[in-house]
């Protein structure tokens, strides 16, 4: 296949880019100046027009979106594709939502073009984890409740449970932070409380962290599946006694969720 467009003897290179939660006014400068060279943007499906407008108007856009069992390209296609623009002379935008090596596989993508040969450039963003508790005004960390916090999925690969040390998780003063958790909320929950969290650990689920669209509820451990259950877009689940000075929002769903407690 040919993919062209690339300026003979011109060394091609791939920058695997963090595009942020959603906001465009949280890109990086670095994102942005990045974005700004691109010949080819390859991006997530979550990342949002406003961001890919920063690109040229000549840039090639292409959407490897992936949806919990629906994915429009498997992650080896875009990592051949990756390569491939790069090999033809092409500056490649690997535009992610978030974070490249959070939950990203960016790392999965460094490594193929290193195999291949191919210049690769990694530009962090902010997380999701960082906005979601930013915006409810909940710390991931904090004096005298929150020394330690940890990022997990909530899910793992071929769809199994994750392997994580539920121990480890279930120490007090800890924020735990799932991501791709939403569908998995009430084992999770199980599992926590199984391994000796306490049922009443404040909880906090965020959907579309940072967007115009956020929705924020604030509930309890215990109560962490029956409110997820309200919820079905992009969300985080943060656990933790710091999300004791979270602040819900988005109207509909919170009220939801204490009527529900009531």
């Amino acid at each position: 296949m040919v993919l062209g467009g690339g300026s003979a003897g011109k060394a091609g290179a791939v920058w695997l880019v963090g595009a942020g939660p959603g906001d465009p006014e949280l890109l990086t400068l670095k994102a942005l100046k990045a974005l700004q060279r691109a010949d080819v943007v390859v991006h997530d499906g979550l990342v949002s027009d406003e961001i890919l407008d920063l690109s040229p108007a000549s840039a090639r856009r292409i959407s490897v979106a992936k949806r919990k069992s629906r994915h429009s390209y498997s992650q080896d296609e875009i990592n051949r594709m990756l390569v491939a623009f790069a090999r033809e002379g092409l500056t490649v935008v690997r535009l992610k939502g978030g974070d490249p090596f959070i939950f990203g596989r960016g790392g999965e993508e460094l490594e193929a073009c290193r195999a291949a040969g191919v210049e690769c450039h990694v530009i962090p963003g902010v997380t999701a984890a960082l906005a979601a508790g930013a915006s409810a005004g909940a710390p991931l960390t904090h004096r005298g409740s929150a020394q330690a916090v940890t990022f997990v999925t909530g899910h793992a690969a071929n769809g199994r449970e994750p392997d994580l040390d539920w121990a480890s998780l279930a120490k007090a003063n800890h924020t735990v932070v799932i991501y791709m958790g939403l569908s998995q909320a009430a084992p999770i929950a199980a599992r926590l409380m199984e391994a000796g969290r306490a049922a009443a650990t404040p909880a906090l689920i965020v959907e579309n962290a940072s967007r115009p669209d956020e929705r924020r509820v604030v509930t309890t451990l215990s109560g962490l599946a029956e409110a997820a259950s309200a919820l079905s877009g992009p969300a985080l689940l943060i656990v933790g006694e710091a999300m004791a000075l979270a602040q819900a929002g988005g109207g509909l769903v919170a009220e939801i969720v204490r009527e529900a407690r009531a």
